[in-house]
């Protein structure tokens, strides 16, 4: 026996609750993937990270050997946007669409110069079946349309169903776009932006926020926030970790055994013989 430090996990997320649901999602995308139509650079997955603009943790400090503090000060905002992200199979991503918690978008709120960011409020901050249809038609289409030519797009999002409204849905089927959903409470193990993207992407965004307070920036705000996140996105949206994200959910090349391994092997029945006097 040996002592080990487990991870909490939200129990519909557990190995046994979704292996049925992992193998059938490789058995339905790996018929897609096989199309000779369908190219890697034609394929898309879209995911959502909330951003906490300022957020910061311990670190490592020099202070006199007989100083108590064990703390630090600082101006903290909870202020929480929504970033929409979408990468494509063969290690590009596409330009960001940012959602604030907020009833209009304020020009003061994106100093930085950010060509090709789209910008949105909702109430809560989170997308919605507006957003969504407006992210297919004014982000997605526009930046995939010529680069796939007559060739179909296949786009990969999550079980939200903001994502499938009808309006989108028609947009997609007009623009042969093939929409395929995830399966639920699976993306830790499928959703590439979660397997390989968003971790770097969240750990370069504290370092430049650390970065700030120490040059001065009292609470990080709205309009610190384009200049930030781009830099902590150039460090993280690399082609190297975009399309090793892409591996390890199994999707490109498509090998289902990099997720499959992690499952338990299947018990095998013993048969045993009684032997009778």
């Amino acid at each position: 026996l040996k002592a080990r430090r487990l991870r909490a996990i939200d129990w519909k997320r557990d190995n046994r609750q979704i292996e049925d649901k992992v193998r059938h999602w490789f058995a339905i995308i790996g018929r897609e993937l096989a199309d000779p139509a369908i190219l890697p650079e034609n394929v898309y997955i879209i995911d959502e990270t909330g951003v906490l603009l300022s957020v910061l943790k311990s670190l490592k400090v020099l202070i006199h050997r007989d100083d108590l503090r064990k703390h630090r000060g600082t101006t903290v905002k909870r202020t929480l946007g929504t970033a929409i992200e979408c990468i494509s199979a063969d290690g590009r991503c596409l330009h960001p669409l940012i959602i604030w918690p907020a009833a209009t978008h304020r020009s003061s709120w994106t100093t930085h110069a950010t060509s090709g960011w789209h910008f949105a409020c909702s109430k809560t901050g989170y997308t919605n079946k507006y957003i969504s249809l407006y992210w297919v038609e004014n982000v997605f289409d526009p930046q995939t349309r010529d680069r796939a030519g007559d060739r179909p797009r296949l786009l990969i999002c999550d079980g939200f169903g903001t994502h499938e409204s009808v309006e989108v849905m028609k947009f997609c089927f007009a623009n042969r776009i093939i929409l395929c959903r995830l399966p639920s409470h699976t993306s830790h193990k499928l959703q590439p932006c979660d397997v390989g993207v968003f971790g770097p992407l969240k750990t370069a965004y504290r370092a430049q926020v650390e970065q700030a307070c120490r040059a001065g920036v009292g609470a990080i705000g709205k309009p610190h926030f384009t200049y930030l996140y781009d830099r902590a996105r150039n460090e993280a949206f690399t082609s190297r970790n975009i399309r090793s994200a892409w591996s390890k959910s199994g999707l490109f090349p498509f090998d289902p055994s990099r997720v499959l391994r992690e499952f338990p092997a299947p018990r095998t029945e013993i048969q045993t013989t009684i032997p009778v006097d």
